[in-house]
């Protein structure tokens, strides 16, 4: 499996959603869980897709550690969503969008990298960003 046919899973997640958000983890090439934004069906401002996914899986493997494990998301990480995947461990975060394209598509962010996150944590974790950015950013038109 590549990048795109995960990033691709995370897309479809997204359509799922409240907010044009989905993301997906995967270990050993196979996928382990998938989520979407649900701010607006909870209520609650920290349901974005990445925090669901993270907490469906940890809740699921009975382990706050995803050390090994790569997160796709349709929209690369606020900060609370990059600092997650520092408490966790992952090992990977793979992104269509950036903050910066989000932004300019007139979506409401904090103007931090995940990468500024990571920098300043306590972490080393792979960031690789702009896998199927243009089919990303078309879940915002």
């Amino acid at each position: 499996m590549n990048p795109e046919y995960f990033m691709s899973l995370a897309l479809e997640e997204a359509k799922k959603g409240d907010a044009p958000y989905g993301a997906v983890i995967v270990k050993d090439n196979q996928v382990v869980a998938t989520a979407h934004n649900t701010v607006g069906r909870d209520s609650d401002p920290s349901a974005h897709a990445e925090i669901n996914v993270i907490r469906r899986l940890t809740a699921q493997i009975k382990s706050f550690s995803l050390e090994g494990y790569t997160i796709y998301t349709t929209g690369e990480p606020c900060p609370m969503c990059a600092a997650a995947c520092v408490w966790t461990g992952i090992a990977e975060i793979v992104y269509g969008a950036s903050i910066e394209d989000l932004i300019q598509a007139n979506q409401g962010q904090i103007q931090i990298s995940c990468e500024e996150i990571i920098a300043k944590s306590f972490r080393n974790i792979k960031v690789t960003k702009g896998v199927l950015r243009r089919e990303c950013l078309d879940l915002f038109q």
